[in-house]
């Protein structure tokens, strides 16, 4: 058994919102480096330029990467010997946002109703995911999602007759509805399986995985290599202006589900798709 203090949780999610909201994850300048060389468009390159000078002026003068620094999403691993001294493990999480937007200067965007619609002024509380696994580490991984992508994500309900086709036209279809509203060239997380609710979580959680990866399941992997293929030949392209590069990954999640579903969710990002992880 490990013993972890909630001030260490604290300390690192507050480092971790500053981190994540300058600068650009190394997965991600991988993929962004490489729709900068494949961009086929005058006017797409020129939009890439434009977005590749933004992203060093965010990171030497510590300038916000976007003016939407986002709603805190929290995945927390918890390794089944860690033993969490301290305070309560939700309000050390939400303490560390709170921290992390407050000290960092970072815009508070989240309001404490969502009819009333009050800002609580600190950028809580986060979305928060759990999940116990082995071993005496904690992971922590933080996503800060913007809403101009966020409010373009789908959930589709459907028949297992659709099959693999129907997921992919599920996917294409909320793409081409975002259009240029989720930022392009964006990143897609896709959640198949589980219900209703799963595949949402899948979903945000393929965002957060590495951009420059690829499943492991192969049918999986040629699904995220086609869609990403067919992503790219819709012709958005880069700030929606037109172009050969509207997505820099597809990554998808699946999880077992009923005999009687295939549920689908489309979560997207754009460019930045903030995410950092550590563990503890």
């Amino acid at each position: 058994m490990r013993n972890i203090n909630t001030k260490e949780i604290i300390k690192n999610i507050k480092e971790m919102c500053i981190e994540a909201n300058h600068y650009l994850a190394p997965d991600m300048l991988k993929v962004f480096n490489n729709a900068r060389e494949n961009e086929k468009s005058p006017l797409g390159r020129q939009i890439l330029q434009q977005l590749d000078e933004n992203l060093k002026i965010a990171s030497q003068d510590m300038i916000p990467i976007c003016q939407d620094t986002g709603m805190a999403v929290v995945f927390m691993e918890i390794g089944q010997d860690v033993h969490i001294e301290g305070e309560n493990i939700e309000d050390a999480i939400n303490e560390g946002v709170r921290q992390g937007y407050v000290e960092g200067f970072l815009r508070k965007s989240v309001v404490s109703d969502p009819i009333i619609r009050k800002n609580t002024n600190d950028n809580t509380p986060a979305v928060i995911h759990y999940s116990i696994v082995p071993g005496e580490k904690i992971k922590i991984t933080l996503a800060p999602k913007g809403f101009g992508s966020e409010n373009m994500s789908k959930v589709f309900m459907l028949k297992p007759a659709d099959g693999i086709e129907g997921v992919k036209d599920a996917v294409l279809s909320a793409v081409k509805d975002a259009g240029p509203n989720a930022c392009p060239p964006m990143v897609v997380g896709v959640g198949i399986g589980g219900t209703f609710e799963k595949c949402a979580i899948l979903s945000k959680k393929a965002l957060a995985k590495p951009a420059d990866s690829n499943s492991e399941i192969p049918y999986v992997k040629e699904l995220e290599e086609e869609l990403l293929e067919k992503i790219n030949k819709l012709g958005i392209g880069p700030g929606g202006l037109g172009g050969t590069q509207t997505a820099l990954a597809v990554n998808v999640e699946t999880y077992p589900t009923h005999i009687a579903g295939l549920p689908v969710a489309v979560n997207i990002c754009c460019h930045v798709n903030r995410h950092v992880s550590r563990e503890i």
